[in-house]
């Protein structure tokens, strides 16, 4: 059974990891531990992932239930940034996918991950607009113009940070009017008619369909942010973690995360 967790509420979190088993052969549901999946998984794997992994990882988890049956993924999106902390203040993370390497090496300098990263998709920022593009955005030079009510992630964030390297390349400052802790945010800032333009990725942008209409810049190329990901430190359930990693990794994975619009790493 999988649960979209739309964040990770501590209290609840850690007293259901004190009621589990805290071996290698995952946790106990209501009526005990479940048979294994075909690799030998079982149990619940906790993912922790970027908030733009949402649409592709929920496509992944579902796939990745029915190949290991008795095997349930919870999983938890938020700006990778966000992730990093409550991992680091010991929420029950089995996988961390990070939306760029910056977050990850935070984790690996604080010794919580097992193992070395995988890195897995890329992804490109882009301009989203409401439909009709009622502020006339024609390029990224377009969201310093005065009026113009931009969102963008905080810098912290990976699609924050992309943002910044652009404006450094480009010798463009932008002024947002918001600056948000994930790139879902800023979708939502643009889709509910707060914002004349936002800077997502090309996936968010494919995910909100006929919500936006969406504006491709050049200078993106500037700055690609590679997605990798890896088993936490002292996981829960580590078989379940490292089967979860190698298959995003291998060909169902990466066959989901390209129908989201995701590169290749």
């Amino acid at each position: 059974m999988r649960r979209a967790l739309a964040g990770v509420v501590f209290g609840l979190a850690l007293a259901l990891a004190g009621c589990s088993p805290a071996g290698q052969g995952g946790r106990s549901g209501p009526g005990g531990t479940v048979d294994g999946g075909a690799s030998g998984t079982a149990g619940t794997v906790t993912v922790f992932a970027a908030a733009s992994l949402k649409t592709a990882f929920t496509d992944i988890a579902g796939k990745f239930e029915a190949a290991n049956p008795g095997t349930g993924v919870a999983l938890s999106f938020a700006g990778s940034a966000d992730l990093v902390t409550q991992i680091t203040q010991g929420a029950p993370a089995d996988v961390f996918a990070s939306a760029d390497t910056r977050n990850m090496d935070k984790l690996k300098a604080q010794d919580l991950v097992a193992g070395q990263p995988g890195n897995f998709a890329t992804n490109t920022l882009t301009i989203v607009v409401p439909p009709g593009n009622p502020a006339r955005i024609t390029g990224f030079g377009d969201l310093a113009r005065s009026g113009v009510k931009v969102v963008a992630c905080a810098g912290q964030v990976p699609c924050g940070a992309a943002t910044k390297a652009i404006e450094q390349e480009t010798g463009t400052t932008l002024t947002p009017v918001s600056e948000e802790s994930s790139v879902t945010d800023v979708l939502g800032k643009v889709t509910s008619g707060e914002a004349d333009a936002g800077l997502v990725y090309v996936t968010d942008a494919r995910s909100a369909g006929s919500k936006v209409e969406e504006v491709r810049f050049p200078e993106a190329a500037k700055a690609i942010n590679t997605y990798p990901l890896a088993a936490v430190k002292g996981a829960r359930n580590k078989p379940a973690a490292d089967a979860f990693v190698q298959f995003v990794l291998g060909p169902e994975g990466q066959a989901a995360l390209a129908a989201a619009g995701f590169g290749k790493p």
